[in-house]
């Protein structure tokens, strides 16, 4: 990407645009445009084509998505189907429309079936059914890879997906309702340690594993891969190792100074065993992460002191 390219980042303010646009910045680009939701919404066809037709951005970054937890993907079942279909097929056709260079469609690693094995490779796409709870925010996503994929093959649209695994970081949502597993630990630790509450509890045996990528280490992942992957299919983007639940827990009371109990409420369900991403494909292309664990939730505590 040159220097002087205009840089669209569609869904900026979230925790991955947002980490985008810092690692364009730092890179020296000036030309980046950013929407709003309220400026631009991007289930419109109307207000997407306007908006290609007047601005003609050279690169895109599609990382807008509505997302939630396992909570809201279950209940706003509809919207989430119909919200993420509409806004990247809004973006992703205006970019063929307007001549757009290249294009970055970000998904999410529950595309993958739920009893694929461990760990799961770009090609176990399809090959079984989804999690019933964020089956429409999955299907709304694997229409996206397959979107690229056809506007690829038909017009010759140098389209790509990436696949993160499950992020964390700067600009994390700390909702007591609807964020995920690891900010929500943060946030639940940090306030028995000022409260002075006795234990905290956590759903479940602790035993499920679940892998976490930084979400500055994403961003650096989707800026080479811009530069240096031009192919059909997908990408898995993560670390290629993962942590139990009770380890996770205990790493996080221990960056927080939290000194009390922790307990385990083994009658709440565990949710998926395991959901590992493999990174093969990632590291021979080039790229591996620089963040561990332990440094990025250090991290992620600072940015949640400073926010909260």
């Amino acid at each position: 990407m040159e220097k002087q390219a205009k840089i669209y980042i569609a869904g900026h303010k979230g925790m991955v645009g947002s980490a985008i646009h810092r690692k364009l910045t730092t890179e020296g680009y000036t030309n980046i445009i950013t929407r709003t939701s309220s400026e631009l919404d991007l289930r419109s066809q109307q207000q997407v084509t306007e908006f290609f037709a007047a601005e003609k951005p050279d690169y895109v970054f599609l990382a807008a998505a509505k997302v939630g937890g396992i909570v809201a993907n279950n209940t706003y079942r509809a919207e989430f189907l119909y919200d993420n279909l509409q806004i990247q097929n809004n973006i992703i056709h205006q970019s063929y429309v307007n001549g757009v260079k290249k294009l970055m469609f970000l998904g999410s690693s529950c595309i993958y079936p739920k009893m694929a094995p461990q760990p799961l490779k770009e090609d176990y796409l399809l090959t079984g059914l989804l999690e019933p709870t964020n089956e429409p925010y999955a299907i709304a996503k694997i229409a996206g890879i397959k979107m690229c994929d056809a506007y690829r093959a038909q017009y010759g649209c140098n389209f790509i997906s990436v696949m993160p695994t499950n992020l964390y970081g700067y600009n994390d949502n700390y909702h007591p309702q609807n964020s995920h597993v690891l900010p929500a630990l943060i946030r639940r630790f940090h306030e028995a340690k000022v409260n002075g509450v006795a234990d905290v509890t956590i759903w479940g045996t602790g035993a499920p594993m679940r892998e976490f990528l930084f979400a500055d280490d994403l961003a650096e992942a989707c800026y080479y891969l811009m530069q240096n992957y031009d192919e059909e299919g997908l990408v898995n983007i993560g670390t290629g190792k993962d942590i139990t639940i009770k380890d996770l827990a205990f790493l996080i009371k221990k960056i927080i100074g939290y000194e009390g109990e922790v307990k385990f409420d083994t009658s709440k369900p565990d949710g998926t065993p395991r959901k590992l991403m493999d990174v093969s494909k990632l590291h021979s292309k080039g790229w591996k992460h620089k963040i561990e664990l332990e440094e990025g939730i250090e991290l992620a505590y600072q940015d949640f002191l400073s926010r909260y």
